[in-house]
Parts: structure tokens; C-alpha cells; sequence
């Protein structure tokens, strides 16, 4: 898919998979959050920086779609792509084995902000910075 922003790369570690030798369904959730972290980073944005302005952004829905398992010692790679949807910010995250690319996870990550301590309607902080990838 020709929209994604960002993209990172992983190893499968011995320590995550399961006694069926597959990587822990929510382990996926560790790899898609390191993701959007490290995508926010290169962005310039720090999530101590903005708390200590009194926002915080935190996960208000995830809904994930398990395709083919990884298993350890796999190589992947984490992509995504956000969009805005009214007061959140929505992460559309996908999870490819690689050499082959097969698609192993999809996963729509619905986050919102808060300004000292209450839903913020808009968030000019992050408007600001993901604003040249809102449609």
C-alpha cells in the first residue's frame, strides 16, 4: 500500500513466542505501539515533552486482525499511515514477514488527546505536526 508513512523493522525474540512455537498475540501489541512511538519520535515529538504541557495521548480502541503467525528468529517489518478522524488520531498499522512479505497483522489503532486531563476536542500540538498527512 502506497499511503504508508513510516515503517520499522523487527526480529521475533525466543522470549515472545508461546508453546506452539508462535509469537504471543499480545506481543503484536508491543511491536505496533514501539512502532507509533518511534514514528512520533522522528516527528519530534516526545511524549515527556508533551505530558509535561499537560497532553496525553493515549489509545481509546485497537482492533487487530491476525493473518499468519510469526515465529522466532523471524525477520518483519512494522508500516504505517494515519489519518484524523474527528478528535482522533487513527493508526492504520500493518505487520509483513520478511523476505516474502505475507501480511501477518492488521491493525486499525484509534488514540486521542488529552489537555490537563479532559478529551481535547483538537490538539494544536499534534495537529500541527501530523497535519501534512491528513487528507
Amino acid at each position: 500500500m502506497s499511503k504508508y508513512i513510516y515503517e520499522l523493522p523487527f526480529k521475533v525474540r525466543d522470549y515472545e513466542c508461546d508453546i506452539q512455537g508462535i509469537v504471543n498475540n499480545s506481543v503484536y501489541q508491543n511491536y505496533l505501539e514501539h512502532t507509533r512511538h518511534e514514528f512520533i519520535l522522528t516527528e519530534g515529538i516526545s511524549f515527556t515533552d508533551l505530558h509535561t504541557q499537560g497532553i496525553d495521548t493515549v489509545v481509546a480502541r485497537i482492533q487487530i486482525s491476525y493473518k499468519t503467525p510469526l515465529r522466532s528468529g523471524d525477520e518483519f517489518v512494522s508500516k504505517l499511515y494515519l489519518k484524523k478522524e474527528g478528535v482522533k488520531y487513527v493508526f492504520y498499522q500493518d505487520i509483513f514477514r520478511l523476505p516474502d512479505h505475507v501480511l501477518c497483522v492488521r491493525a486499525v489503532v484509534e488514540t486521542v488527546a488529552t489537555v490537563d486531563g479532559k478529551l481535547a476536542a483538537r490538539c494544536d500540538v499534534l495537529d500541527e505536526v501530523f497535519g501534512k498527512y491528513f487528507d
